[in-house]
């Protein structure tokens, strides 16, 4: 499947862009409504771009009553990504979630780095989040952790369904005139073309520990840039930071990786990933069988 990757993509006010995907994934939603950081929160850089938003949403009450109807028209699958500053603030989001028929899926943010035991950290939430809710779980993860396999295997067996790698990795960008951070709050998160060699080792590290499936992102613009995603081991892919740009991307890609898969006579993503992982050439791990996108 082609998603979005969470806070990339505002779908009520571009519904078309929306509905070119296989599942729209939700800003992050928080259990009280959050202003968000200082202005500005956005600045480029030469190979990405910086972003400190502060998790701005308006909250799990108002999410329900005036935004989750709408994205349940858009006709496409919507994934709701959950955050919090505790464990129960997670447990109450998915419950919350659990019996609207709108939520296909649940994306559990728990990408922060500045924890002492990320592992632990990881585990506790989608612990309390799996005893919330029956809705499939995937656990968001950083990859500014000692050891993103050790993560991905406590969530794995904490009861995640599966996995999207990467958030994105902190960076500071410098104005030219003022040699000051060119994020109001200093230092934000880097997205775009940088972050794809690391997002690629996550997802083949995490891949290899647990065969989980997973929805990798991070720089992907291009046709190949989803080919190679899925040989890394990525059941999905999402489009971050080229939605900004380009807001036919979704159709862009798709038309791309048709091209980049008749080119190596391959006859869909399935084959990718079977070229790269022949040692798993009987496991079907998508489903019905497939990674193809549609």
């Amino acid at each position: 499947m082609l998603l979005n990757a969470s806070g990339c993509l505002d779908a009520l006010t571009a519904p078309d862009i929306a509905r070119g995907l296989d599942a729209f994934v939700t800003k992050t939603v928080t259990p009280l409504p959050r202003d968000g950081n200082t202005p500005v929160r956005i600045a480029e850089t030469e190979v990405g771009m910086l972003n400190s938003i502060g998790l701005a949403n308006p909250g799990i009450d108002r999410f329900l009553t005036r935004n989750l109807r709408a994205l349940g028209e858009l006709g496409v699958p919507v994934w709701v990504s959950v955050g919090g500053f505790e464990t129960d603030d997670y447990a109450e989001i998915c419950s919350r979630l659990d019996d609207h028929a709108e939520v296909s899926a649940i994306e559990l943010n728990v990408s922060c780095p500045n924890v002492e035991a990320p592992a632990e950290s990881a585990a506790q939430i989608v612990s309390a989040s799996r005893l919330a809710t029956r809705k499939p779980l995937w656990a968001k993860l950083s990859p500014a952790v000692p050891d993103i396999a050790e993560v991905a295997r406590a969530a794995q067996a904490a009861g995640a369904d599966g996995l999207s790698l990467v958030n994105t990795i902190r960076g500071l960008k410098l104005d030219s005139r003022t040699l000051r951070p060119a994020l109001g709050p200093g230092q934000g998160g880097l997205s775009g073309p940088a972050l794809k060699p690391i997002a690629l080792a996550a997802v083949a590290t995490c891949y290899q520990a647990t065969q989980m499936p997973i929805v990798g992102m991070g720089g992907v613009q291009t046709g190949r840039d989803v080919l190679d995603f899925v040989a890394a081991g990525a059941r999905h892919v999402a489009l971050g930071t080229a939605l900004f740009a380009d807001p036919d991307a979704p159709s862009r890609v798709r038309a791309d990786v048709a091209v980049e898969l008749d080119a190596r006579g391959y006859s869909d993503l399935d084959d990718v990933h079977a070229t790269a992982h022949p040692e798993l050439l009987s496991i079907r791990t998508t489903t019905n069988g497939k990674y193809l996108l549609k």
